[in-house]
């Protein structure tokens, strides 16, 4: 079903009008006769799918899409519009009654008899209307416009055989051409088999070819397939064309007023950003309806590209045009050491927050040479943000240093280009005393991040429990009810679920996909989407797991791909997995060795990607900041939305744990107010790995950082403890190596610092303990946080168990009481190390499939 009030699910007509009408709405206002006296549009209040959907006196939100290279109309009406039954628009009642029963000739009689009644009731009522046509009727009844009602408000309460027969006689009415109905009009009716009926009612080769080619696109499954020809038969009947009419244009407008009505597939209040015909789009192009050139999905075409320089100025409507084309000099100077994302936020400061404000402030002013009390007065304005008076921008010295660089940089300009730059040199308004407290300003930052950090530090393990068992749960409920029929109930961890087995349910079992695995919650009634629901909890686990044990960014978590996963081999023979980060905001790529619970989920990700022995698909992925689109690669974190694989968005993931947090929020009241975002996990493992006693330019070499002042704000919950330390550690080293022997490292250097990884090998697993430190804990493994336990080993860490179980049992006897509690501690480690390697060997191996180098032939 294309749509929550039409249906596209596939029929097999052999005459128009074949599928008879699903489910009804349910009138408010009730009828009193048959041929229906209704009343106006302003009195007549029904519940309808879009009205639930969408409350119109909301503000509606701004999406990543909000200008589109190509521009949405829709097509122009042909100079011969299509009517493949011949000119109807006045058609009398019972000539229509008798060209529809001798269409259905093939029908019983009873067919032909409710669409008759149809036909009588719908038509008896728009020729109490004003207009010449039909169609002008239609116009100016309750079914047109935005609020437009369904055609069944004109059936007595309860009838539901009468709110049938007006439903089909609407839709043999739009399949016959007969009416031109507005996309709301049309979408107030429910409509199951409209696609076939109006392939079967046009005789159009071109809409034949189309249904073929979308039947046998191979990157659509059968319910996308419904849906894409459902959307081009939409749009067809809405405006008035032929498929050889529908231009790029015409169905991108049909998809943007889809989206702006919240009439597309799957939105909800909760979702007003998707755009219908996505499936569409790509069959036309793929067949080669649309002409070259056309971009090969619908999203790339609604994607903005990158602004130029005069269009980045032009956004904020500066009047004098002088200004303007300084502000455009300027920045086509600055565009060549800055990357685009740095250029935006600079015309935005420049061209909005500064001269579009001072224009308000002064519209006479034309040039830089500002009063005091323009000054003053812009000063004030920026103190809070322009859209929203009531916040207070926290940023105000960024703005002022942003402007204070603009004259400065014009005042050096001018010495060696006077005749370009000299005319727009002037005094800066901005005084040194206005950016005094910078420092000051810096380490407010960095306070509040240390408070931020610190607050998180321990509801962090909460969030990751949280997210695993959820994700375990559903993975665990989903593999249950794969095995179970439709329509069987089954108990699930002692609660109650059934299979749903709705029509549409028993008609994808019959598809090669299978049906979607949606069950009932007996005890509460609702309804689960259970892969769907799966799916979400699988990207929500994995991206916790890589953020929080790889520190790197949400950008970089998006941008991993397959060619990501590395592996380096030790002389001795020991296989290291590496994770290679691509350059983002550093430019610079790094190399991060993966921990075992890293690189579990990684493996988790390329088994999910991989499964069916499918490889990983090539897509692109659109960056929100650079506004580009990358080649085709094998991204890690993508996934089936719709019609097509697209790569997770960090808004999206970053939505995924404000929602955790809500759900926690009910039962623990430290998640009231605190919300984690993807940057909290990475100074959550900065303050882990340095606490932990890594060097600092180490753990700024793993995060990305060129300077190790910013790793060391992001440690700033023990941040002056650490600095300290470890300046006295350099310190004391600088002090006792003369600069003479800092030299290239021998090959027996090298040796002791691979040796040093062989001595980590215990009796139980692995040590964890960085090289040239010594073990803390006089090689008491068990008790150290440092081991890594082999699970090959937990036959092992039983007995070790049963040993100090016996042992407590006799310093009990023998009262020695200092004896019980260091055995307590230790029994408390050893079973926490048999928890964590028993959950370790529960994960079963995963192929990663590494790309190699091709050997040459």
């Amino acid at each position: 079903m294309p749509g929550s009030r039409t249906s596209s699910t596939p029929s097999k007509p052999t005459t128009p009008d074949r599928a008879s009408s699903g489910r009804s709405h349910r009138a408010t206002t009730p009828t009193t006769s048959r041929r229906c006296s209704v009343p106006s549009r302003a009195t007549i209040e029904i519940y309808t799918s879009r009205h639930r959907r969408r409350n119109y006196s909301e503000p509606r939100e701004g999406t990543q899409f909000q200008r589109a290279l190509l521009q949405a109309e829709p097509a122009p009406r042909p100079e011969v519009p299509p009517a493949p039954f011949g000119d109807l628009s006045s058609i009398g009642i019972e000539e229509f009654c008798a060209l529809v029963t001798d269409l259905l000739r093939d029908r019983n009689r009873s067919v032909a008899e409710k669409r008759r009644s149809g036909i009588r009731g719908l038509f008896g009522y728009l020729e109490t209307l004003p207009g010449a046509t039909w169609q002008e009727r239609w116009d100016a009844s309750v079914f047109k416009g935005e609020d437009a009602q369904p055609v069944n408000v004109l059936a007595p309460p309860g009838s539901t055989a009468r709110r049938n027969s007006l439903v089909a006689a609407v839709k043999l009415a739009f399949c016959m051409r007969i009416i031109q109905p507005c996309l709301s009009g049309f979408r107030a009716n429910r409509f199951p088999g409209y696609a076939e009926q109006f392939r079967l009612a046009q005789t159009d080769p071109r809409l034949d070819a189309f249904f073929e080619a979308a039947s046998n696109h191979p990157r659509l499954s059968t319910v996308h397939q419904d849906r894409a020809k459902f959307d081009v038969t939409c749009a067809l009947t809405t405006q008035g064309i032929a498929l050889a009419d529908l231009t790029p244009a015409a169905l991108l407008h049909y998809s943007v007023e889809n989206k702006r009505l919240g009439l597309t597939h799957g939105a909800c209040h909760q979702d007003r950003t998707r755009y219908a015909a996505r499936g569409a789009w790509e069959v036309l192009r793929d067949m080669g309806h649309f002409p070259n050139g056309t971009a090969p999905t619908l999203r790339k075409t609604l994607a903005q590209g990158q602004h130029s320089v005069e269009g980045l100025v032009d956004r904020y409507g500066i009047q004098n045009a002088e200004v303007r084309q300084l502000l455009i000099d300027y920045l086509l100077r600055r565009k060549s050491d800055t990357d685009y994302t740095t250029l935006d936020q600079l015309s935005r400061q420049l061209a909005s927050t500064f001269w579009a404000t001072i224009e308000q402030i002064n519209p006479q002013q034309a040039d830089l040479a500002l009063s005091a009390e323009v000054y003053d007065q812009w000063r004030a304005e920026i103190r809070y943000w322009q859209h929203d008076k009531s916040k207070v921008r926290m940023d105000v010295a960024a703005v002022l240093l942003t402007v204070r660089g603009l004259y400065m940089d014009l005042h050096t300009w001018a010495v060696a280009e006077p005749e370009r730059w000299a005319r727009w040199v002037a005094p800066c308004p901005i005084l040194p005393r206005d950016l005094k407290g910078f420092g000051k300003r810096r380490r407010e930052i960095y306070r509040r991040m240390a408070d931020r950090t610190r607050v998180r530090q321990p509801l962090l393990p909460v969030l990751v429990e949280h997210v695993e068992s959820r994700h375990e749960h559903l993975s665990s409920l989903l593999a249950a009810a794969r095995l179970v029929p439709l329509g069987t109930a089954f108990v699930h961890r002692g609660r109650h679920y059934a299979r749903s087995d709705s029509p549409e349910d028993r008609r994808r079992i019959k598809t090669e996909a299978g049906p979607t695995i949606r069950i009932v919650d007996q005890e509460t009634g609702k309804t689960i989407h259970l892969d769907q629901v799966e799916d979400l909890a699988f990207w929500e686990w994995a991206a916790v797991e890589i953020l929080r044990h790889s520190g790197i960014r949400i950008e970089e978590l998006t941008e991993l791909t397959h060619l990501s996963i590395r592996q380096y081999q030790r002389p001795t023979g020991e296989v290291i997995a590496l994770l290679v980060i691509a350059p983002s905001k550093g430019e610079r790529e790094r190399v991060i060795p993966m921990s075992p619970d890293l690189f579990h989920a990684i493996a988790q990700v390329v088994r999910r990607q991989t499964r069916n022995r499918r490889a990983i698909p090539l897509v692109s992925r659109y960056d929100p900041q650079e506004r580009l689109w990358s080649d085709p690669m094998p991204f890690l974190f993508q996934r089936q939305r719709g019609t097509a694989h697209d790569v997770l968005a960090s808004r999206t993931i970053t939505g995924m744990l404000r929602r955790s947090c809500n759900e926690i929020a009910q039962t623990n009241p430290m998640f009231t107010d605190t919300k984690f975002t993807p940057h909290d996990f990475r100074r959550l493992f900065a303050t882990d790995i340095v606490n932990g006693g890594l060097p600092i330019h180490v753990g700024a070499a793993l995060l990305g950082h060129l300077n190790l002042q910013t790793t060391q704000g992001y440690v700033a919950v023990f941040a002056e403890e650490i600095v300290q330390h470890y300046q006295e550690f350099l310190n004391h080293r600088r002090g006792q190596r003369p600069e003479g022997e800092y030299f290239d490292v021998t090959p027996q250097e090298w040796a002791e610092f691979e040796e040093h990884f062989d001595k980590r090998k215990v009796e139980l697993g692995n040590c964890g303990r960085p090289y040239g430190s010594p073990c803390q804990h006089e090689h008491a493994c068990i008790r150290c946080p440092m081991l890594q336990v082999n699970p090959k080993m937990l036959p092992r860490l039983a007995e070790i168990e049963k040993d100090l179980v016996l042992r407590r049992k006799r310093a009990e006897e023998e009262q020695w009481l200092g004896e019980i509690e260091g055995i307590d501690m230790t029994l408390t480690f050893v079973r926490t190390k048999q928890a964590d390697a028993a959950r370790t060997a529960h994960r079963a191996p995963v192929a990663l499939g590494i790309p190699t180098t091709r050997r040459p032939e």
